[in-house]
């Protein structure tokens, strides 16, 4: 009844005109400078780079995101970068009012700092630590965010542990379960994610997947599942990897999402990542979840897919633009 109810409420908010995601690239600042993020990618934003578009702090950054929030009306609200944990005085006043205000928030950070305890408190506050890989590579991409800082910072909390799969994870066997097991054990960890590595259209790195190692991960996720509760994915999203949305007009979560960078102002399209991102290798789990939600059945046997193409045909000349 849970998920009825979060997908009659998402569509009712898309039906009135409104987009129930809002993702804010609240600072363009991050101590690190991981390889292949898709914040940092030249194809990223249109005219600029969000290294070099406008950041916002103190005051005029929380009342800044405070009146997108009362403008767009969201159910959820995604709080990235960047690296939010760089506006810690901010946060510190900013979430604790979104939560007065009934919204679930989602905080994305490497935890390169201490998580301070009384967030722990924060009603419908889900802390998401992003970790690339296990340690060794980690922390030779994520320095200072290494395993050590991340451990002792996460301590008093429950975060969700986001690992982004790429290539050379791929190339040894039982790289993943060994992950999936490490963050599994520890007790300040409320449930592991897996996304795939999602490329912008015609890039050619290391850290794209091929066709066969893309299937291998979608095997290997499918078995750990089964032996480790905390990868909390469910079967029908883990096998939307194989055939992920066409396009960005394709895609629930791009179609229900306002993204905005750290201006404020300028969105972000036509996705998340921005740019000319590669549809037929999108590992993106927000997108492969809400399509396997838009196949789940409601009562009397209506795919939520088809209420929410009802409800996007109605609201979407009231979307903000």
């Amino acid at each position: 009844m849970i998920a009825v109810r979060s997908i009659l409420r998402a569509w009712a908010c898309i039906l009135s005109g409104r987009r129930p995601v809002l993702s804010v690239e609240m600072t363009n600042v991050c101590p690190l400078h991981c390889p292949g993020c898709y914040a940092y990618d030249p194809a990223h934003l249109t005219a600029t780079t969000l290294r070099q578009l406008g950041d916002r702090s103190g005051p005029e950054l929380v009342a800044g995101v405070l009146d997108l929030v009362e403008r767009l009306r969201p159910l959820h609200v995604s709080l990235v970068g960047g690296d939010p944990l760089v506006r810690l005085r901010e946060l510190d006043q900013l979430l604790p009012e979104l939560s007065r205000r009934g919204l679930n928030v989602q905080l994305v950070t490497s935890a390169f700092r201490p998580i301070p305890e009384p967030w722990a408190c924060i009603p419908n506050l889900d802390i998401a630590v992003s970790v690339d890989g296990l340690r060794a590579e980690h922390d030779l991409r994520r320095a200072p965010a290494t395993y050590e800082r991340i451990l002792r910072h996460i301590a008093g909390h429950q975060v969700t542990v986001h690992c982004t799969i790429t290539a050379p994870m791929l190339e040894r066997d039982g790289y993943l379960e060994e992950f999936v097991a490490f963050w599994s054990a520890n007790a300040n960890t409320r449930r592991v994610w897996m996304s795939i590595f999602t490329p912008q259209r015609g890039a050619t790195h290391a850290e794209i997947p091929s066709p066969a190692q893309r299937e291998q991960a979608v095997r290997e996720l499918l078995r750990l599942r089964e032996r480790y509760p905390r990868l909390d994915m469910r079967r029908g999203a883990i096998e939307a990897f194989r055939h992920p949305p066409a396009s960005p007009a394709k895609c629930v979560f791009a179609r229900v999402s306002h993204v905005v960078s750290s201006d404020l102002a300028t969105r972000v399209t036509p996705c998340q990542f921005g740019g000319d991102p590669d549809c037929s290798r999108c590992g993106c789990l927000a997108s492969v979840g809400m399509a396997a939600m838009a196949d789940h059945r409601l009562p009397g046997g209506l795919r939520a897919g088809a209420l929410f193409e009802i409800s996007h045909a109605i609201g979407e000349r009231r979307l903000p633009h």
